[in-house]
């Protein structure tokens, strides 16, 4: 239901220049979403997520800790391509939020990644960096939330790669934590509130 509502999506400007919406691919039940900015002149073309030199990145970088593409959920924080590629507008990511929202609740993955910093913020709901949060998770209701920089980023500027590989490699220590889900507590021990809980599930 999701994927068709955002195949239709009017909700903001975007939907007037793109040739498809990209509302994400992956399977239900997925342990890792992936959560980039928006679709590029590939993705808007072919109508999929991170199908051009990021992808491969992207793809290369699961291969080297064990993980299929195939096994993860990879979406954007804009369903649809901004022109030129520029940057989502805050308006734009706002009507495309409850998009995500729903595939986070759809998919109850066990690990958020989202990649660069118009990700991360809009994930974490606050004001952050890829330059100051990358590789260090943290967790909101009982999803753990590992910023990465994003792919692109490192195509980009050969310096972050090093950065990217790291982030991935965290990414494999957390897949190995055993450790079952828990209700997420407040610090000082009390159970959080059920509206925070229903937001990531």
């Amino acid at each position: 239901m999701v994927h068709s509502e955002i195949m239709a999506c009017t909700k903001c400007d975007l939907h007037k220049s793109r040739k498809n919406a990209v509302p994400g691919e992956g399977p239900i039940g997925a342990k890792i979403m992936f959560v980039g900015e928006g679709p590029g002149q590939n993705e808007d073309e072919q109508g999929r997520p991170f199908v051009g030199a990021a992808g491969k990145l992207l793809t290369e970088l699961l291969g080297s800790i064990g993980v299929s593409r195939s096994d993860v959920f990879i979406t954007n924080i804009v369903k649809c391509r901004p022109p030129n590629n520029r940057a989502p507008r805050k308006a734009e990511i706002e009507a495309c939020n409850p998009y995500m929202m729903s595939q986070i609740r759809l998919v109850k993955p066990r690990i958020v990644c989202p990649l660069g910093t118009p990700a991360i913020a809009t994930v974490l709901g606050e004001e952050s960096s890829a330059t100051r949060a990358h590789g260090k998770p943290q967790t909101k209701g009982n999803v753990t939330i590992l910023p990465m920089y994003h792919p692109a980023a490192a195509l980009y500027d050969v310096s972050l790669k090093e950065g990217l590989a790291s982030d991935f490699n965290v990414l494999k220590d957390l897949l190995k934590d055993p450790s079952p889900r828990r209700e997420p507590v407040l610090e000082d021990g009390r159970e959080m509130r059920r509206e925070t809980l229903e937001k990531w599930v």
